[in-house]
Formats: C-alpha cells, sequence, structure tokens
C-alpha cells in the first residue's frame, strides 16, 4: 500500500513541477482560479480512429465536477505515447473502433513506466466488438508494455464497485460483456479494458443531446456508466482508501 502511494505521489509530483514551469494556472477547477487536479487524457496513435468519441470524456468530467470535490479539468488532453508530456497525465484513455498499426519502441517503453509508477489506462472499446480490430489490436500492444502480467477478469468483491458509488452494472453504449477486465501492477489495478463503449453512452452533441442510443437501459443505463467512470476516477487517484474496514458504517448506509 506505502509503496503503491509512493509511486503514485512521483507522477503527480512530475505533473505539479511542469505545471509551475512557465504555465497560467487553468481555471476550470471545483473554484474560480482553481488548478485542476487532474486532467482524462485520450492516448493518441497512428492509424486507426483514436478519438471516435470526442465528447464523451468531456461530459464525464464534468459529471466528475458536479459529484465530487475534485477539480477536474473540463478540457481533455491529446497525449503522444513518446513524448516526455504523458506523464502530466495520471489517468490516460485509450479508445478507438478500427485496428492500428504496432507502437513504436518509444511509445511501449513511456506507457510502461507511466503505469509501473503508478498511472492508470483505461482501454475502451469504441465499436463496442469483443476481439474486434480494434479490441485485437490493443491487446497486442497491452501485451508488450507489460509482457509479464496477464490481464484477467476484475472480481465483482474489487473495491473499484465501491470506491465512490456502489455498483454491480457496468453501463456502455452495447453490453457487449458483462464484466470488466484489468491488469495490476504490485496490487494496484494499473490497466482497466472496457469493451461496452462507455464514452458513448455519456456523449452528448453541442445541443445537449444524446449521440448514441444505448437500447432498453435508457438513462438508467447512461446513470451506471456515469457512476462506473467516478469510480474509475477515485479509485486512481485514491486507491483503495475505501477497503478500509473504517468505510464499512458508511457504505452500508449509502447502500439503503
Amino acid at each position: 500500500m506505502h509503496r503503491r502511494l509512493e509511486t503514485l505521489i512521483v507522477l503527480l509530483l512530475a505533473l505539479a513541477a511542469r505545471s509551475a514551469v512557465g504555465a497560467e494556472p487553468r481555471a476550470t477547477g471545483a473554484e474560480p482560479g482553481a488548478r485542476p487536479d487532474f486532467q482524462f487524457a485520450l492516448l493518441k496513435y497512428a492509424g486507426g480512429n483514436w478519438n471516435p468519441r470526442p465528447h464523451g470524456l468531456t461530459r464525464l468530467a464534468w459529471e466528475v465536477r458536479k459529484r465530487t470535490s475534485i477539480a477536474v479539468d473540463l478540457e481533455v488532453a491529446a497525449a503522444d505515447p513518446e513524448s516526455d508530456s504523458l506523464f502530466d497525465y495520471p489517468i490516460l484513455v485509450w479508445q478507438g473502433d478500427a485496428a492500428f498499426a504496432p507502437l513504436s519502441a518509444a511509445a511501449i517503453l513511456n506507457l510502461r513506466q507511466h503505469l509501473m509508477m503508478g498511472g492508470t489506462l483505461l482501454v475502451d472499446v469504441a465499436d463496442g466488438v469483443v476481439g474486434g480490430p480494434f479490441h485485437s489490436a490493443v491487446s497486442r500492444e497491452l501485451q508488450r508494455i507489460l509482457p509479464d502480467m496477464a490481464q484477467g477478469r476484475l472480481p465483482f468483491e474489487h473495491v473499484l464497485y465501491k470506491s465512490f458509488f456502489l455498483i454491480d452494472r457496468h453501463g456502455g453504449r452495447v453490453p457487449s460483456q458483462p464484466f470488466l477486465e484489468g491488469i495490476s501492477v504490485e496490487g494496484r489495478l494499473a490497466v482497466l479494458v472496457s469493451t461496452n463503449d462507455l464514452a458513448g453512452a455519456m456523449s452528448k452533441d453541442d445541443f445537449g443531446q444524446w449521440e448514441y442510443d444505448v437500447g432498453l437501459g435508457g438513462d438508467a443505463t447512461r446513470e451506471m456508466t456515469f457512476r462506473l467512470g467516478v469510480n474509475i476516477v477515485m479509485y486512481a487517484l485514491c486507491l483503495d482508501y475505501k477497503d478500509d474496514q473504517v468505510h464499512v458504517s458508511y457504505i452500508l448506509r449509502r447502500r439503503r
């Protein structure tokens, strides 16, 4: 636990140091003039479609700001995996709906270091196809990034499902899989994979209309998607503090 906290602190200190050098504060936090606690970053890669849901993460950022005390930047960054700027972002999101070429050796090394230092990577399969072109390509790259670490189904008792909301479903535009998959680094969930197109269920256009149909689940599906997104952010930034016994009574009260 202490080592995981130390690695996350290293990553956040790097972000703070970089922001302090010649950078104007972005007044998009919980209070006017406040620096954001973090900013979502989409992983930019060659080939395929690295930004298939341009409004999804923006909407999630707004919900995180509204529902929690986290000061989140509403602007979504584009993170080049070959650049050191990758380490500015504790949470990376890898989206796509098509196959893409293998990443460069420099990108693989940076992503490996990011995850080993305490960063979190969320893979969101936009086409919702298990074993489809994007899912297969990203699985191939994850094996290169963390070659000695297996990807497996996330157990329902994992603290991610209670890091903020108590949830037992996974939302998304399509119900491709009733579970999440992940890769753990020293007991910390570093990579999370959803094949249900989470961003598709959260996307609104410039006129405030939902961009994609989510089927019979409707608003309940979208709400569950937002709750899962908030939980992912809380887990990535706070680790597994909610697994402590001191929080049990509070969780039970919220369940009612």
